[in-house]
């Protein structure tokens, strides 16, 4: 595991194009931008080209769209895919509304993802694995996650990260586990949709993707459960606001002291 990727990353502040979910749009600003990367996010389908060009990597995240958004996430997803730059998807709620699922395969239809990070419910829709998906939340199922991550990624030929209290990673064949965590992620809405972005941005600096994803979800896990370690009597908001700060001062050096993963 290149943990010392954060080292990089930080040094070269690369520019991460977001198209966010409005409800966590601010989150994932404030994240990237802690952890020492550059956010820029666009709701204008005809600077796509222009975006995508200044960036170096794009991370599209189909929480709450319109059709006019989806537009875009085309447009952008095609472009990224043209100049060659690392893109990202969180495929929010695909499990749980059929709609998303029809738009986010359609989607996928015209452009190709080099990562997709979502939870179970998520991950297994796209791999039309049955599973009761809640919401945003990952729901319920009985099936192996591992087994489901490598057909996602089999079928879409991308690398996939199914996160959960253990991130399992793949890229269809090679699998790893990121045991690292805290339960006050699933308190705070926006620790998935600012994952994927982190995603973005080790990919940015990290052409093995397979790498960065599971650097990045190592990092961004550790750094949560250094901070609720360090910080006794945590809540949602309080842990929201620790977690921009340990981010933004974690070294890696403490990273490798609590790194847990298989």
């Amino acid at each position: 595991m290149k943990v010392d990727l954060l080292d990089t990353l930080r040094h070269q502040n690369p520019i991460v194009f977001n198209i966010s979910n409005f409800v966590t749009v601010q989150d994932v600003a404030n994240g990237l931008n802690a952890l020492g990367a550059s956010p820029i996010m666009s709701e204008e389908v005809a600077e796509a080209g222009e975006m995508v060009g200044l960036s170096s990597a794009v991370c599209l995240n189909l929480g709450a769209f319109t059709q006019t958004q989806v537009e875009q996430i085309r447009k952008v997803g095609e472009v990224a895919n043209q100049q060659h730059k690392p893109l990202v998807i969180d495929p929010v709620a695909v499990g749980a509304v059929a709609y998303r699922k029809m738009v986010a395969n359609n989607l996928l239809t015209h452009f190709h993802p080099d990562v997709i990070r979502g939870n179970a419910g998520e991950i297994a829709a796209l791999a039309d694995v049955d599973w009761q998906a809640k919401g945003i939340d990952a729901g319920e199922g009985t099936g192996d996650l591992v087994a489901i991550a490598q057909a996602c990624a089999q079928k879409l030929n991308c690398v996939v990260i199914l996160s959960g209290p253990t991130d399992v990673i793949t890229d269809g064949t090679r699998v790893v586990k990121v045991l690292n965590g805290t339960p006050l992620f699933q308190v705070h809405v926006g620790s998935g949709d600012m994952l994927s972005s982190i995603v973005a941005a080790f990919c940015a600096v990290e052409p093995g993707y397979f790498e960065a994803a599971q650097t990045a979800c190592l990092v961004f896990a550790a750094i949560g459960e250094r901070v609720a370690q360090t910080t006794p009597n945590l809540g949602a908001g309080s842990f929201s606001v620790q977690l921009m700060d340990g981010l933004q001062l974690t070294t890696t050096a403490q990273i490798n002291v609590i790194a847990a993963y298989q």
